[in-house]
């Protein structure tokens, strides 16, 4: 019987993953990093999740399996579909832990991270999901005013208070360091997701927030536990403007399929409606605020990119389930 499972999608993780490994090991293993404490009470284990890598990820994990102890195992799953969505369906057949606390590759957990999480599961049985604190760990300094737009990179600093997060504002945790119970998650998540992840050159999400909603429709609560740190580690590369403009495109492009995840049928087009209507109208109004700016200011471009993508998330939802349609 295992308690807790730590998960670890990885696609092409040979360089991320050892680093998150150390911090993963129980106090004492390892004198060169901070790792985990106050583990001693409860079982738990480490699952990396090969995301189909194309590196040497398998021969990483089996370097560390060879010295690692027995009393929290490290397992190697593979996942041949790519996008982190078929990734994490996997860790959900093959994790042994009722609950699952999913790490990215290059996000760093506190020493207390583990145990943080497993206790508050172990407090909140009516809790299907919950994430914790996420903070930045530039590689270099970001922009000004890059806190508006922070959340794209999966940062999240809600303060020191525990609270329910709003799934039907899209106010949810992302997938970097998300906990989530295995049995709500058996329960009310379809086996097929439709947002599959960053995969093949699309960088259309949602992938990490579908679940979650399916969760809530079901009457699940989603949390915020602020004692669960980690640190996202953002390289230069990703706060290039290019690099910035398509990650948030992707991740405006799906808004219309997160809306109608808990929508009555009879309710989705008046919600379509709306989405277009609302997010053209903010496009205006931020195009009148900024007007040229939006041209030389970084955060007003992604702001406007958000929007005018948010507008066009209806037609692109219709074009994805004619696709779909079509396969079945």
């Amino acid at each position: 019987m295992v308690d807790f499972t730590v998960v670890i999608p990885t696609y092409n993780g040979e360089k991320r993953l050892p680093q998150l490994l150390e911090r993963l090991r129980e106090a004492g293993r390892s004198h060169s990093v901070k790792s985990q404490t106050n583990t001693e009470q409860f079982s738990w284990e480490i699952l990396v999740v090969d995301n189909n890598s194309k590196d040497n990820t398998a021969k990483v994990v089996q370097e560390y399996q060879a010295n690692w102890p027995d009393t929290y195992p490290l397992r190697y799953s593979f996942e041949a579909e790519q996008g982190a969505a078929f990734a994490r369906q996997r860790a959900i057949k093959e994790a042994r832990g009722e609950l699952i606390g999913f790490l990215d590759d290059d996000n760093l957990p506190d020493p207390e991270w583990v145990a943080a999480a497993y206790a508050f599961g172990q407090a909140h049985p009516q809790v299907g999901a919950y994430g914790g604190q996420i903070h930045g760990d530039f590689e270099v300094n970001p922009p000004e005013n890059f806190k508006r737009i922070q959340s794209f990179l999966a940062i999240r600093e809600r303060g020191s208070q525990p609270h329910q997060y709003q799934p039907e504002n899209l106010s949810l945790p992302p997938a970097a360091a998300l906990v989530v119970r295995k049995q709500a998650w058996l329960d009310t998540v379809p086996v097929r997701p439709t947002l599959g992840g960053k995969a093949h050159g699309s960088m259309v999400q949602g992938d990490d927030y579908e679940p979650l909603l399916y969760m809530h429709k079901a009457g699940w609560e989603i949390w915020y536990n602020p004692a669960m740190h980690t640190y996202h580690q953002i390289p230069k590369w990703r706060l290039e403007k290019n690099y910035l403009l398509s990650l948030i495109r992707g991740s405006s492009l799906c808004i219309c399929h997160l809306r109608l995840v808990e929508a009555k049928t009879s309710q989705k087009p008046i919600i379509a409606t709306r989405i277009m209507l609302g997010s053209f109208r903010r496009a205006v109004l931020h195009l009148l605020k900024y007007r040229m700016q939006v041209k030389t200011d970084l955060i007003a471009a992604c702001e406007l990119e958000f929007y005018w993508n948010t507008f066009l998330s209806p037609f692109y939802f219709l074009k994805t389930s004619i696709l779909h349609g079509r396969e079945s």
